[in-house]
């Protein structure tokens, strides 16, 4: 949903940044493991250790890098197919650190529900985002849904920040959120997909 209703504004801001990081000699590949790395590291050392709001605020300024990469990519006149390619791969390697990490924390810390929706989170993260790339590489469509990536970063890292400033409810409120939107969007998704492929018969 952000996607379609805040790419064009984002890019505004993201595009002269991209131009200036590209006059650097930095590539868009760089930027993008740079990025996942510092997240990735970012979600399994502080969120497991109780480190909440710090690690919302790692994981969050870590994960911009994703939009830089494009936008440095359009800056060199488009993207490569390998660098699309790895872009998807370090994002779901993120999602699933994130998760993970959250997951560890939890399981010191929480009841078994939470746990529960904390997993389902992880499972469903990269079943919405397979999808979409298996519908794209048999030529259908499978683009949208209630909660794409952007979504995802945003309930889950409002969530494990308000519980590192000490609202203790808000990462299982987001959490079983972010759960049933999931669930909602893998739906949306293999609909969009039916629809796509009743459209190529016809």
């Amino acid at each position: 949903m952000l996607n379609i209703f805040a790419r064009a504004s984002v890019s505004r801001v993201t595009d002269p940044i991209g131009a200036w990081l590209v006059r650097l000699r930095l590539t868009p590949n760089a930027i993008t493991v740079f990025g996942t790395a510092g997240a990735v590291a970012g979600a399994l050392w502080l969120f497991p250790t109780g480190h909440l709001l710090a690690g919302t605020f790692v994981v969050w300024g870590f994960a911009m890098f994703d939009l830089l990469d494009g936008a440095m990519a359009r800056a060199l006149g488009g993207g490569t197919r390998y660098g699309a390619v790895l872009d998807a791969t370090c994002d779901r390697i993120a999602d699933g650190a994130l998760f993970c990490g959250i997951t560890w924390y939890l399981f010191d810390t929480a009841d078994r529900g939470t746990v529960v929706a904390a997993l389902i989170c992880l499972v469903l993260a990269q079943v919405i985002s397979y999808v979409k790339a298996r519908a794209e590489a048999s030529g259908l469509d499978a683009d949208g849904g209630l909660v794409e990536r952007a979504e995802r970063l945003i309930i889950t890292l409002v969530g494990s920040g308000l519980t590192g400033l000490g609202v203790t409810s808000a990462l299982t409120v987001a959490l079983w959120l972010l759960a049933v939107g999931s669930v909602i969007t893998v739906f949306q998704r293999l609909l969009a997909v039916r629809r796509s492929a009743l459209r190529e018969l016809s």
